[in-house]
């Protein structure tokens, strides 16, 4: 009788210290998780741009009169040497000597404009045959195993790009000529002396109608500004990023443009930084010193009907990428001394783990030693997670 007593004693003592244990013992955070993954990581710098046509061309009137009602309206088609404007020329005004070295100056202006033109199209011409001759050997390396699909891409794109920018160049050329003809035409027209009749003002480019300046008929001065012409579809992006982050940026960096909700991004590389900052208030009211980055898309605009110039977009630009690279989210990392540390998840507890993380972007961070794809990690920690705590996923 005693035995069972004291068996049955020993089974509630113990029943009760399991209970006191239990309720002493500390409750379990409530947690998210994340992931640890293997893949591309990249690199970015992004901001808000806009689009503004590649070559601009505004036509002005090449002699002082009074300009007829000019009946194009914006997005209208013109053909190169198709009228735009008509003048009439108001005598004696036309005829003063003041007048004529003005346009001798304007004829010289339109000569040296032509010439750096004419520079311009045999320097793209140069990068052009470069970038076919690259693309040549990385064919040739790519069919012998020595390279990567990815950079002969990168080389046949940067060769379409290079083809671009010749068109335009020549595009440039021929306004060029075309504004020393007028120039001429027009100094010509004032040593015959035949002001009576009316001068035709022609387009120097084909393209389409941008702006019409002076759509009213009446008397204009010499170099009036009527009408901007432009190719409205050869199109770039201007994106003002802030000056720390320019010096990152380099010359033929991928980037995507994001041109609004449902359509997907379209590629693009960068062209050109601007060598002069300046200087932008922010919408919280702090000055900021901005550079502009021109980039270029790499893709045709086809699938992409209403984009024009001036359209707002938003950009990233690819500083660095890494294609199979271990990662963690950002909010998984937080300081432990001079380095990094995470909570990782081991047997539905967390457990402070040092960590080694590289590079960082806004959602993810290059995990280097510390960490293997495939585990969970705690994501956004809270005060209460301590080292080997009990979790609960919430």
């Amino acid at each position: 009788m005693r035995t069972r007593n004291k068996i049955a004693t020993g089974i509630f003592l113990a029943a009760g210290a399991a209970l006191v244990v239990w309720a002493l013992r500390a409750p379990a955070v409530s947690v998210e998780l994340a992931e640890v993954t293997k893949g591309a990581f990249e690199q970015t710098v992004s901001d808000d741009g806009k689009t503004r046509v590649r070559e601009r061309y505004t036509v002005f009137a090449p002699l002082a009169g009074r300009v007829e009602r000019i009946g194009l309206k914006a997005g209208d088609p013109v053909e190169r040497g198709q009228v735009v404007a008509v003048l009439a020329p108001v005598a004696p005004a036309l005829l003063d000597a003041r007048s004529v070295r003005e346009l001798q100056a304007r004829v010289g202006g339109a000569e040296a404009q032509q010439l750096r033109a004419r520079a311009e199209v045999a320097r793209v011409i140069a990068q052009r045959d470069q970038a076919q001759a690259d693309v040549d050997r990385q064919v040739k390396l790519f069919k012998e195993g020595f390279l990567s699909a990815t950079a002969r891409e990168q080389a046949e794109l940067a060769l379409r790009t290079a083809e671009r920018t010749v068109e335009a160049a020549r595009f440039a050329e021929d306004a060029a000529g075309h504004e020393l003809n007028q120039a001429r035409a027009a100094l010509a027209r004032y040593r015959s002396g035949d002001v009576g009749t009316r001068w035709e003002v022609s387009s120097p480019v084909k393209g389409s109608v941008l702006k019409v300046i002076q759509e009213s008929e009446g008397a204009v001065t010499l170099g009036a500004p009527l009408v901007e012409l432009a190719d409205a579809r050869s199109l770039e992006v201007v994106v003002d990023v802030l000056s720390q982050e320019s010096v990152a940026i380099r010359p033929g960096m991928p980037a995507r443009i994001e041109l609004g909700r449902g359509v997907a991004p379209l590629a693009g590389r960068v062209r050109l930084i601007e060598p002069a900052a300046f200087t932008k208030v922010s919408a919280l009211g702090v000055e900021e010193q901005r550079v502009n980055v021109v980039l270029d898309f790499a893709e045709p605009l086809d699938r992409v009907q209403t984009i024009g110039d001036g359209y707002r977009v938003e950009a990233a630009i690819v500083t660095h990428r890494l294609e199979d690279a271990v990662k963690v989210a950002v909010g998984a990392l937080f300081r432990d001394g001079q380095g990094w540390a995470v909570f990782a998840v081991e047997r539905e507890r967390a457990v402070r783990r040092g960590v080694k993380a590289a590079q960082r972007n806004g959602s993810e961070a290059v995990v280097e030693d510390g960490l293997k794809p495939g585990e969970r990690v705690v994501v956004y920690p809270s005060d209460a997670l301590r080292d080997g705590s009990r979790i609960r996923v919430r």
